[in-house]
């Protein structure tokens, strides 16, 4: 099957669980649920669930075994978005083309639907599961803790705010990055693989350096992105990183030598995962997704 196929089948399946979790008009306070959603279904590619699916196949597991973990992670990504969009952090207006939360509500109601969708992932990953043994919960939740908390995304965003207006070197960029995007994109691969009772530490650890690199991949391009890509397809204006003065991958090293970079992370990732052969596949036609998109 094409990866855009699979992508497509997963995005479904994501989309039928976090559908049937979080329901439109169940609450004394609907507009909780409604922001909430508001979030969720904001025409998001769900590669972190892609990659949750797709690791627990490589796994041996199957996607029964990774639906909790899939609706999580979506759940803390989507959580962060809405967060990171709010006036006190990046104070946008515009995401993926149609108004930010805190716009189409309000500031109080983005920052609960925040806090809900962060605290429900948790909650997702402690429910009684009987495609999953207990012991495996609770190192997914410890993993997701890790990935999405001080020493992970909240920690990139921290960084990132820290340094507003001031000028990164590489490294601080890298590391900057390895935790506010790749923390959550390396915890994806290992929870798909400890949904599946995955035991072997030398594929945990290809994975988790998979994502290392998949992830400083992914923002390079979306670094160039901002330059090349156009406004429409975005869903976001074109440029605004400059405008904005981020520190950007072609800020620092030009745009053919980010284009290079990307080329060389590309190459090492996929290198990481053809030992394991035909069951890799769909890993390394997502990866390959990841660097030749347009938005």
């Amino acid at each position: 099957m094409l990866i855009a196929d699979r992508l497509k089948q997963i995005r479904l399946r994501t989309e039928q669980q976090l559908d049937s979790l979080i329901p439109e008009a169940d609450s004394i306070e609907p507009s909780l649920q409604q922001a909430m959603r508001y979030g969720l279904f904001n025409g998001g590619k769900r590669i972190r669930p892609a990659l949750v699916y797709l690791a627990c196949e490589l796994s041996g597991g199957t996607p029964e075994q990774a639906d909790k973990a899939a609706a999580a992670i979506e759940c803390i990504h989507s959580y962060s978005l809405i967060h990171d969009d709010l006036p006190a952090m990046d104070n946008d207006d515009l995401r993926r083309g149609k108004p930010t939360c805190h716009i189409a509500f309000d500031e109080a109601t983005a920052i609960l639907a925040g806090d809900a969708l962060l605290t429900f992932a948790f909650e997702l990953l402690s429910q009684a599961d009987p495609h999953i043994q207990p012991t495996q919960q609770l190192q997914m939740i410890r993993c997701l803790s890790k990935a999405s908390g001080e020493r992970g995304m909240v920690l990139g965003q921290a960084f990132d705010l820290a340094h507003v207006g001031q000028a990164l070197t590489l490294e601080q960029l890298q590391a900057m990055h390895s935790h506010k995007t790749g923390a959550l994109i390396v915890a994806a691969l290992e929870l798909g693989a400890l949904a599946a009772g995955s035991t072997d530490p030398h594929k945990l650890e290809h994975l988790r350096q998979f994502g290392q690199k998949m992830g400083l991949a992914f923002q390079i391009k979306d670094d160039l992105l901002d330059i090349e890509g156009d406004t429409e397809t975005l869903g976001k204006p074109q440029g605004s990183d400059q405008l904005q003065n981020k520190p950007t991958y072609p800020a620092l090293l030009g745009l053919e030598g980010a284009r290079e970079r990307l080329k060389q992370l590309h190459h090492e990732s996929i290198a990481l995962l053809e030992p394991y052969g035909e069951p890799a596949q769909a890993l390394i036609d997502l990866a390959d997704y990841i660097v030749n998109r347009n938005h």
